[in-house]
């Protein structure tokens, strides 16, 4: 198969560029920057430029699997190669829903309005931007050239914010000598996480297949206490964990979700748990194969380092910011890095 890949320097769009080629295929990505896999085509452009596909616009291709969020960049994408390529698979994402309370929702449920101004829009229309991107691809290729995937959370080893990466790593290393870890009290809480490596070859299976529909590629759920009990197995960890309520931990002044001072995989709005528990029947009955999370965690460890004291963290807690918390808490005894 020949497939272009539109994108493929950033974290996904890099594992899908590598899969393809161990997988065989003829791969050529389309970047504006040049952290291709080695062995992968490079065509340098940049797709804010009207122009940008103009040097693979003159191929014929198999597939093209598609990671853009801007819609901009998308209409352009599907206006110069509507006549090169048999299939568009496109990655969206779960953020396209109106709501995210619903546990079980499947593909039918409503979405966003879309993003109506043709210009570069800001991470706060991540959601409205992507519905726009899906009807871009499905009014130029209709219902059977097209595949939309929407993504849930991806994780996996070299995930780039940390959210996905944090717990395993935290447990490996705790920031005391005791070992306690602090996590948050939310025994309800769905996580649900999709491995990067199960995503790239699931699109790519997608591309093969020629399937088309629209599915939510996400992964299994799982509750927070399990997910943090297969991180404590994985890393050996023995020492306490420390539960915080939420409320005390937001007066704190600690994030939830992601970004730094934060609990990674915390929502703390629970009108968002439906965003971890919505149905994936169809991706799995369309080839979707996820591994269980213990091996992702344990390749996550086996492939990167425990945290470390003077780590900048992009998501998560610092070992000091960790060690105060715990000292607020009036739990003697926790304070002190190792």
């Amino acid at each position: 198969m020949k497939i272009l890949v539109l994108g493929g320097t950033a974290w996904l769009g890099y594992t899908v560029a590598k899969t393809a080629l161990t997988s065989g295929y003829e791969v050529t990505c389309l970047a504006r920057g040049d952290a291709v896999p080695s062995g992968v085509r490079l065509v340098r452009a940049d797709r804010d430029d009207d122009t940008a596909l103009t040097g693979v616009a003159a191929e014929h291709w198999d597939a093209v699997i598609d990671v853009a969020r801007q819609p901009i960049h998308v209409r352009r994408a599907v206006r110069d190669l509507q006549g090169l390529a048999d299939r568009y698979v496109f990655v969206s994402t779960c953020n396209v829903y109106a709501s995210q309370e619903e546990v079980g929702a499947d593909e039918d449920a409503p979405r966003l309005p879309p993003l109506e101004a043709d210009r570069i829009s800001p991470p706060d229309d991540y959601g409205p931007a992507k519905v726009a991107c899906e009807d871009a691809v499905l009014e130029a290729y209709g219902p059977d050239r097209t595949a939309i995937a929407r993504a849930g959370l991806i994780g996996g080893p070299g995930d780039p914010s940390e959210r996905t990466t944090y717990w395993v790593r935290r447990f490996a290393n705790p920031s005391n000598e005791a070992g306690a870890v602090l996590v948050q009290d939310t025994p309800e809480l769905p996580t649900a996480l999709i491995d990067v490596r199960d995503l790239a070859t699931w699109l790519l299976h997608l591309a093969e297949e020629k399937s088309s529909g629209i599915f939510n590629a996400v992964g299994n759920p799982v509750r927070f206490p399990e997910h943090i009990e297969i991180a404590r197995s994985v890393a050996h960890h023995a020492g306490p964990v420390v539960t915080a309520s939420e409320d005390w931990l937001l007066a704190q002044g600690v994030n939830p979700w992601s970004g730094k001072r934060s609990l990674p995989l915390w929502l703390a709005d629970h009108a968002w748990y439906g965003m971890n528990a919505r149905a994936n029947t169809r991706a799995v009955a369309a080839g979707l194969t996820l591994r269980p999370l213990r091996d992702t965690l344990t390749d996550i460890l086996a492939q990167e380092p425990p945290l470390t004291s003077a780590e900048n963290r992009g998501a998560g807690l610092t070992d000091a910011e960790e060690n105060n918390l715990l000292n607020e808490l009036h739990l003697g005894g926790f304070s002190g890095e190792n």
